[in-house]
Formats: structure tokens, sequence, C-alpha cells
């Protein structure tokens, strides 16, 4: 595992950017909160780009825009500031090459969106506030606990029409949505970029999934805070990305916290390009309603490996380190590294590796193999550890080492994987050296 924590680490690095500064107000901005600056934005950054790059400070204020399309050599900087967006679907026209739950299309701009940039950043000490709530983007979900009523729209249809496209082979090019449609965007999603930099900021109100790079390389996400609770409101959702820092960030989400993807079904196979080589640390997950602490999946068609999660503390989730994917998906995820962790009030299981998620079948069975988790603290919970193999897709190379688990329900429930204790003690029984092959349920 050190070696490949040295690997993620001499790999990543904070982009290059100009020392030049320039002050948002100097392009007609006001941080009134009334004012709408789109305009500011977008010539504050085109002018930045032509002179080959700089720092775009945001003073003091509150600030109404529509999205904010970051360009190469960029920083968008916040001086105690917040940025509020405006919730009016068609302020994010004309629609982006973008991904909706692991599948290309295009779609609504997200609330930040760069394309086919390097060396591009958002920090400083301020709020980015997407102002969603169950009064315009959550609503879409189409559950009632979001705002849902009857006679509202809701992105059923729109998925079922965007998974058919995919699984039919329409090109991307012909999968448009946007404007007459309801798949919510992501707050911040750089897509094909080298080199950023997410830091300090404090995220809140998302329409969906908060940040999700996505065919990125060179990502660092620093000492963020997020706090957004609606409908499959995700922290931090890397896909399909290479050499990815996640560390000192804080999370109190609406569904899980820092989530690996790599693409859905058809699609992602066909793209092919797998999350690797991703260390997640120092991070704190402190929530009433998180589903999850270290997500792998359930997207994740294209692979997944060589993630690590360390030192990091959960208090109040569902589960703990959760990986999820099924025979309609297919992939890989393979050397996973879950050390030193604590987890308190954990309500399902702590670890779960699930290949039946959603009752999906097809003709692809994923791939899990080398999941080693070691020093993991905690208290709670349904299963200590909970794994759910296929037929022909057993579960293998799994290792729980020097772990400590009370307080569950049920210690181990174990089917079509293979899995080996070492010094490890749940509900108080020992495992100092045990091999299950097969199924198995200890009560």
């Amino acid at each position: 595992m050190e070696s490949l924590i040295e690997e993620i680490l001499q790999n990543v690095s904070e982009p290059k950017i100009p020392e030049k500064e320039y002050n948002l107000l100097d392009f007609g901005a006001v941080g009134d909160g009334k004012t709408d600056c789109t305009e500011a934005f977008a010539k504050a950054i085109e002018e930045i780009s032509k002179v080959s790059g700089g720092r775009l400070v945001v003073p003091k204020g509150v600030y109404l825009t529509g999205p904010i399309h970051p360009k190469s050599f960029v920083e968008l900087r916040l001086q105690d500031a917040t940025i509020k967006f405006h919730t009016d679907p068609k302020r994010y026209l004309p629609v982006v090459l973008t991904r909706f739950e692991g599948i290309e299309l295009y779609n609504y701009s997200p609330l930040i969106y760069a394309n086919s940039c390097q060396n591009v950043a958002i920090t400083g000490n301020g709020v980015l506030d997407g102002q969603a709530s169950e009064e315009n983007w959550w609503f879409w979900k189409g559950k009632k606990s979001f705002g849902w009523r009857e006679g509202l729209p809701d992105q059923t249809q729109d998925v079922l029409l965007l998974k058919k496209m995919a699984a039919s082979g329409v090109p991307v090019e012909q999968r448009i949505f946007g404007e007459g449609h309801y798949l919510r965007p992501s707050f911040i999603q750089f897509y094909r970029c080298r080199n950023v930099l997410i830091e300090d900021v404090r995220i809140v109100r998302s329409p969906m999934w908060c940040v999700h790079p996505v065919l990125c390389e060179n990502v660092v996400i620093r000492n963020v805070e997020i706090s957004s609770k609606g409908p499959n409101n995700d922290g931090i959702d890397p896909e399909s990305c290479r050499y990815v820092l996640i560390e000192n960030c804080k999370f109190d989400t609406g569904d899980d916290s820092v989530v690996i993807k790599s693409g859905r079904d058809e699609d992602g196979i066909r793209v092919g390009i797998p999350s690797e080589y991703i260390l997640i640390r120092n991070n704190l997950v402190l929530s009433e309603k998180s589903h999850g602490g270290v997500v792998i999946g359930s997207e994740m068609s294209g692979g997944v490996r060589n993630v690590v999660a360390y030192n990091n503390v959960f208090v109040n989730l569902e589960r703990v380190l959760r990986i999820k994917s099924n025979s309609r998906r297919g992939g890989y995820i393979e050397n996973v590294f879950f050390f030193d962790n604590i987890a308190l009030n954990v309500s399902d299981e702590f670890i779960v590796i699930d290949l039946r998620y959603d009752n999906e079948e097809g003709e692809f069975p994923p791939i899990v193999k080398n999941v080693h988790v070691r020093n993991l603290r905690g208290v709670g919970g349904k299963y200590g550890v909970r794994i759910e193999g296929l037929p022909n897709a057993w579960v293998s190379g799994v290792v729980v080492e020097d772990t400590t688990i009370e307080g569950v329900e049920v210690p181990i429930r174990s089917k079509f994987a293979e899995i080996t204790f070492r010094h490890t003690r749940i509900n108080g029984i020992d495992f100092s050296l045990a091999s299950f092959h097969g199924n198995v349920e200890i009560l």
C-alpha cells in the first residue's frame, strides 16, 4: 500500500496558475445578491484567458449568476464571498457534453463547468450556493419527500430514454436533452481536464452530484466542506479519473460522500476508461442521512482499481465501505485498501460488497478482487461484513485484519466469496486467523 500511496502523491500536484490577479468588480459585477453577474463572470474569464491566465478574485459580497465556465490557467478565488446560482433551468442552456449517472449525453450545463481545460482551480474562503430545493431542481427526482407531487414533471421517462439510447448505440451527439427534459446537472464538473484544484470552499444545495470530475487527470480536492441533502446529492464523484487526491474534506450529504465511478452499462464499457490511483485521507463524514462513506459503484462499468482510503472518520451513516455492482454493469474493482478508519453510529453495514445491486441482471458479471481492510474501528449496524457475490462472479481476495467492530446484529454474512480474517474481533468473537470459502453466516 505504501508504494501505491507514493505513486499517487508523485503524480498529483496543484495547477500552475499565473500570479496575476483580477477583481470581478472591475468587470461589472455587483455583490448585492440581486444583480445578475453572469456576464461579468464570463467577461472576466474571457479576458483573463486572453492574457494567458491568472486569478479571478471574487471579493466579499453575494453574487448572483448563471453557469460559470472556467478556462485553462484561470483560478476562481473567493475572498469571504458567496456565489449564488440561478435556479431557472433555462439559464443553463445551451446544452453541453456531460454524463448523467454514468451515461454520456448533451444536457443542461453544470453550475460550474469546464471542458478540455488544463490548470484550473476553485479556491478561497467562501460559499458556492446552488440554491437547489424542493421548489426547483430536487423535485425532478420524482420522490414525494423532495417536493414532488401529482402533476409535476420528473426524470423517470428521461432516464429510461437515455438508457435506451445508450443500449442501442445512439451516437452521443444525438442524445440531446436539456429543455423539456428533467435530468438534473451536477454542481461542479470538470470534463476531460488536467491539473485541477478545488480547495477551501463550502458547497451547499446542489441540484444533484456536488463535485463530479469526469475523464480528468491530476485532481486535488482539499479542505472542502459539502453540505447538501437533496436527492442524489453525493459529495465527490470522480468518474473515469486518474490520479485523484481527496483530503481534509467534510461531508454532510443526502447520499454517498466519496463515490468512485467509471460509466454505466454499455456506455461505460464502450468508453472503457477506469478510475484509478485515488487517495482518500483525513476526511470527516458527519451526517444525519449519508448513505455511504467511501463507495465504489454502482456506475463502474469501465473499472476501478488502486484506491486507498485511510485516516477518515465516519459518523451517522448507513454504510462505511460500500462496493456495489451487478451483472448488467460488468466492469472490475481491484486493489482497494481501507486502512486506519473509524466509524460510529452505523445503521447498516461496515463493509459491504453487493454484486446484486438494484436486482439488475445481464451478461457482464463484474470482477471484484483484492479488497484489504485493516484497523477499522466501529460501533453499531446490522452487519459487520456482508458480501453478496454471484455464482459466476465470486468475490475473491478480501482480507480483514486488526479490526474491531462492536454492536452489530450479524457479524458476518458472505455468499460466493473468499474472505480471510486476521486478528479481528466482531461482537467480541475472535477471528484471529479464519478463512471462509463459499457461503457463511455467523450470528
